[in-house]
């Protein structure tokens, strides 16, 4: 795909039909194995890196543009295409369409109309994103009915559900990643606030103090998500003068001073400013993982990960952000559930490593080998797959991968494995496991 100029406009990694590697489905015991290596879009978002997307697909760098994800799978907005042995592409989302039997499984495509769940991506982030929120299954069903009775069209800037679905979401860190992520616990966010006390802060940290449980936290969040801009144009100087103050005296909550200073300059006046006060700070070392259920307020700050997602658009925000802000439906949707946030580094079995979660629409492994290493991994079976390489080279069934290339793998290929020779990463999609376990094909 050629770039038009827009900003929202995708591109294509891979640079069409001329993809390494292109040539040569592997092979599975006599059978014909379907692995074939995928196209994928580039979205540019402002919040992106200029560097990081590009060097993955092994690109010149700097971009004219910020590149902010990769993205790997049959999403209708920007389907991966797949490219056969001749070098020619087909979008994923009319292979699906043509034969969802054959490329989902018949349990995945019965439990999920015919449509693959999920959504894998690269994330490279430069700038903080919006503070926003997912809504669960129930709460996307009736908000798009909401909608759609409304006329409202799914395009339309004041939409906060394009598709009736829940976007739950997992991230896993390549490099280190910064993040807000669910309601710190409030007798901890007590002693922050305490050490920033300001005059027309007090009142806000009293009522906290007077209920320091999930209820004392939604009427804080509410009334800070609500004040007028004039009351937070008052507010909202003081404290990040707090925050100055506390930094050069290196008190206990450097790290959420230093992070509320940071989005005080991007986004002067923001109520999302206050709401970071709110959340847990967290730094992800690679390979650790964090899972965003319904109804957890979250935001990514910095750095590179790979993310798993429901295959949905549904966002409500809460700030930190020029897009529409719907706070009553925030916080309709909003789990103000508080403690500190689980990080996870997966449950290992042999070289495979998955990040379980509650989610039935994904599932993410990793798989890694040290340099001299060099064996083989069997994958999931009777699931349609995603494999994304990440460092290193390795070897999908006949079909070579270098870094930044992924493919596709059919439900109905053959049992196959993946292997390296020496230090590589992989990082293997698919969806939940109670879904398509007893699939048979």
């Amino acid at each position: 795909m050629v770039r038009t100029g827009r900003e929202d406009e995708p591109t294509r990694d891979g640079g069409g039909d001329d993809v390494p590697g292109a040539a040569g489905a592997g092979t599975h015991e006599g059978v014909s194995s379907q692995v074939e290596l995928l196209r994928n879009a580039v979205r540019p978002y402002a919040w992106g890196s200029r560097t990081t997307i590009a060097e993955l697909l092994g690109r010149p760098v700097p971009t004219p543009h910020p590149e902010a994800e990769l993205w790997m799978g049959a999403h209708p907005g920007d389907p991966s295409h797949v490219v056969d042995s001749a070098g020619t592409s087909y979008s994923l989302l009319a292979r699906i369409e043509a034969d969802p039997t054959g490329q989902l499984g018949a349990a995945t495509a019965a439990r999920w109309g015919n449509r693959l769940p999920f959504l894998l991506k690269v994330l490279a982030v430069e700038e903080p994103l919006s503070i926003q929120a997912h809504p669960s299954a129930a709460q996307a069903a009736s908000g798009y009915a909401v909608e759609e009775a409304a006329g409202i069209h799914r395009d339309a800037a004041n939409r906060n559900y394009p598709d009736p679905t829940a976007k739950p979401e997992l991230v896993c860190a390549l490099t280190e990643f910064h993040a807000l992520a669910g309601f710190r616990d409030p007798h901890r966010t007590i002693e922050l606030l305490e050490s920033l006390r300001t005059p027309g802060l007090s009142p806000h940290i009293d009522l906290l103090v007077g209920q320091p449980n999930p209820d004392g936290l939604r009427a804080l969040f509410t009334t800070w998500i609500t004040l007028p801009q004039p009351a937070l144009d008052r507010l909202l100087p003081d404290l990040l003068d707090a925050c100055v103050a506390h930094v050069k005296a290196r008190g206990a909550f450097t790290r959420e001073c230093r992070t509320v200073l940071e989005l005080g300059e991007s986004y002067p006046g923001d109520a999302g400013v206050l709401a970071a006060l709110l959340l847990n700070r967290l730094v992800l070392q690679p390979g650790e993982a964090i899972y965003l259920p319904a109804g957890n307020l979250h935001a990514y700050l910095h750095g590179t990960g790979v993310e798993i997602l429901a295959n949905s658009d549904n966002i409500l925000r809460g700030g930190l952000t020029p897009k529409h802000v719907d706070v009553p439906e925030l916080l309709r949707v909003l789990d103000f559930g508080c403690g500190d946030m689980p990080v996870s580094t997966g449950d290992q079995t042999g070289r495979l490593r998955t990040y379980r979660t509650e989610a039935p629409e994904f599932e993410l492994s990793r798989i890694e080998w040290a340099d001299g290493e060099s064996d083989e991994v069997p994958l999931p079976r009777a699931r349609p797959l995603i494999l994304v390489c990440t460092e290193g080279s390795v070897t999908v069934d006949g079909v070579p991968l270098r870094r930044g290339q992924s493919v596709w793998v059919p439900a109905s290929d053959p049992d196959l494995s993946v292997h390296a020779d020496g230090r590589a990463q992989v990082f293997v999609a698919t969806v939940g496991a109670e879904a398509p376990a007893h699939d048979t094909l």
